[in-house]
């Protein structure tokens, strides 16, 4: 399909042209309302998750750990999420506001006002909320249930086995084709505005033809990225686009008017925070315009495009974290830095323009977009070094796009594979590049932007019925989790002796090591384990007991349609306390570590050892937790 509609658009531009405007224009017109109502829906949805209760449960095994300090998180998610938009519309955008609003009069204060919130709510907490609705439904089936890591594991609860066939695809390609063009779009954004910057600073003529061979060479840039891999190349560029982000953010605060500037970021935000409402269900059906199509719908379109990129790359890089801390982490953090953003640079280009008279900064972005970052740092000090690091953070926020974007196109198209081969990441992010280049040739800023909404158009229902399915499956979680919180247990069937204290406390003061645990293992757990299984078939039931690689054995009651029952007990290395472990070299504190033989559910580690319990005591624990099982089952039968 995407071989097609590239011969499609480079044999007949002109035709290609003409349908992408008459779907944009149909679009507009018969169901800019259901993208209106959808997006809100994604915002109420994702705050609902975060502060309901669902907000504690992680995306992954209770015991799991994140992957990425807070820093590196914030950068990926902030590089991957806004990166080129924010360089090609943090100038032009609250400027076209202001001399074209939606209503009311062009360049007065009011016009002001209204153009740094229609940014802001552009920009805002919608956009993320979108990326976080794809992010938590693939990082909590992915991690948290083993699932393959793509759009099609979120409809689970919905299809069950069935995705794995002929649906499932289908949902995956509407995912590779809204990625793609979401991706597409970014980057033809993206070159066209580098090819602005070496305009500005070297003279390079500003064509379709330099852009397209812009498109090859930051391609090829980005393909080494790829090869490097997450860890290698796409974190360490990440990275880098925060420290030249902030760089030239502060540069502008104080370059700038720094007073008016914090006066207008405390201004807008409680402005944005106050009309959110009103603003996210406003269609101007009183005021009809072309208006809303070019702006809000395409943004709502570029994000949802966007999202199943954005979303999955969020979710590989999210694991971890509970749900809560992902929804703080993803609405607050990248929209706090976007608003700082839009504020320092289009505030102080409004200031320019209405209160020193830079009338010809307006002229400037109404004749070319692309040129409006490089016109604005005409009026600010070293000018020349702040364009110059402009057009290499434009770079590396093409490429981390390019490269993020051709890892998630890859693990779709490889049922969630993180580890395909490198030749077919090389051969994503070569078509990414074709693409952009396409729509370039197809008709440039429309083109792109028509290409966006259409392909978002599909994935919107997707979205939809995402947050169906993933409300069923956190409320199984739920139940699940109070059940064996309340439920009521067996009395125990241990016998304790007269020393049995002693015993407790040998156990609390003695550090295993390794051997010792896995010898409890397979002597203690392994038997009582074996004679909870044999016991259970003796009553026709399915069971069977396994060993892993690592030392661990497990038990699992199979219940056919129904949730089966997992117990096991794993060696689990931990650092002594403090009072314990005096020597603090690294390599002594490798050999000082003592083992747990701690006890796992099918949610992951439940944080308590067994270490010298007898089998009778192991066989009590077991039984407790199937009873538990049980009673969950028909809680939600």
């Amino acid at each position: 399909m995407t071989v097609l509609f590239v011969f499609f658009a480079l044999l007949n531009p002109d035709r290609a042209a003409e349908i992408f405007g008459s779907i944009q224009g149909w679009i507009i017109e018969t169901v800019g309302w259901f993208y209106i109502l959808s997006v809100a829906t994604f915002l109420i949805f994702v705050v609902f998750l975060g502060i309901s209760r669902l907000g504690a449960i992680k995306l992954g095994p209770d015991h799991s750990e994140p992957d990425y300090t807070y820093i590196s998180w914030f950068a990926m998610l902030f590089s991957a999420g806004m990166g080129i938009g924010l360089m090609f519309f943090g100038v032009a955008e609250p400027v076209m506001h202001y001399l074209s609003p939606p209503v009311g009069d062009p360049a007065t204060i009011e016009a002001a006002r209204e153009a740094m919130k229609i940014t802001f709510f552009h920009w805002g907490v919608h956009a993320w909320a979108i990326y976080a609705v794809v992010a938590i439904s693939l990082a909590y089936f992915a991690y948290r249930h083993n699932l393959p890591l793509t759009i099609r594991s979120a409809f689970y609860p919905l299809l069950g086995e069935r995705i794995y066939g002929p649906i499932g695809h289908t949902i995956d390609i509407f995912a590779v084709f809204g990625t793609m063009f979401g991706v597409a779009t970014s980057l033809g954004l993206g070159v066209m505005q580098v090819n602005s910057g070496l305009e500005y600073l070297f003279g390079i003529p500003n064509t379709v033809f330099v852009q397209i061979i812009l498109i090859a060479a930051i391609t090829a840039v980005a393909t080494i990225s790829v090869v490097l891999g997450l860890d290698g190349g796409i974190r360490r560029l990440s990275e880098l686009n925060m420290i030249l982000a902030v760089s030239i953010l502060f540069f502008v605060l104080v370059a700038g008017p720094t007073v008016f500037l914090m006066q207008t970021f405390t201004q807008n935000v409680g402005t944005y925070v106050a009309d959110i409402i009103s603003m996210t269900f406003n269609l101007y059906a009183y005021e009809p315009s072309g208006w809303l199509g070019g702006w809000t719908l395409f943004y709502w379109g570029w994000w949802i495009a966007w999202s199943p990129f954005v979303g999955m790359f969020i979710a590989r890089v999210s694991r971890g974290r509970t749900i809560r801390e992902f929804v703080i982490g993803v609405l607050m953090v990248p929209v706090g830095f976007t608003f700082m953003w839009m504020t320092f640079f289009g505030n102080t280009a409004l200031h320019m323009i209405f209160v020193k008279g830079v009338t010809q900064l307006g002229d400037a972005v109404a004749a070319d977009t692309t040129m409006a970052l490089f016109q604005f740092f005409e009026h600010l000090p070293f000018s020349a070094i702040a364009s110059l690091v402009a057009t290499i953070l434009v770079v590396t926020f093409f490429v981390t796009s390019s490269d993020s974007g051709s890892l998630v196109i890859d693990m779709l198209t490889s049922g969630g594979e993180e580890d395909a081969p490198v030749w077919q990441r090389i051969f994503w992010a070569c078509t990414e590049g074709v693409v952009a280049a396409v729509l370039l040739l197809a008709g440039g800023l429309g083109a792109l932007q028509t290409a966006t909404i259409a392909s978002a158009l599909p994935f919107t229902v997707i979205m939809l019925l995402m947050c169906w399915g993933l409300i069923r499956a956190l409320r199984i979680d739920v139940v699940k989790k109070t059940t064996l919180r309340t439920a009521t247990l067996m009395p125990d069937m241990s016998h304790h002796g007269p020393d049995a204290w002693k015993k407790r406390l040998r156990t609390l003061i003695h550090q295993p090591n390794k051997s010792e645990v896995d010898q409890f293992i397979q002597n203690t757990v392994k038997s009582a384990l074996n004679e909870v299984m044999q016991e259970l078939k003796k009553r026709n039931m399915e069971a069977r007991v396994q060993d892993g690689d690592d030392g661990r054995v497990w038990l699992e009651v199979l219940h056919g349609e129904e949730i089966d029952f997992f117990y096991s007990v794993r060696p689990r290395p931990h650092t002594p306390p403090a009072f314990v472990m005096r020597d603090t070299k690294k390599e002594r504190s490798e050999k000082l570590k003592f083992f747990k033989a701690e006890v796992h559910l099918s949610e992951g580690g439940q944080d308590y050892d067994v270490m010298n319990w007898t089998k009778d005591q192991v066989i009590s624990d077991v039984l407790d937790h199937y009873e538990k099982h049980l009673q969950f089952l028909n809680v939600v039968r």
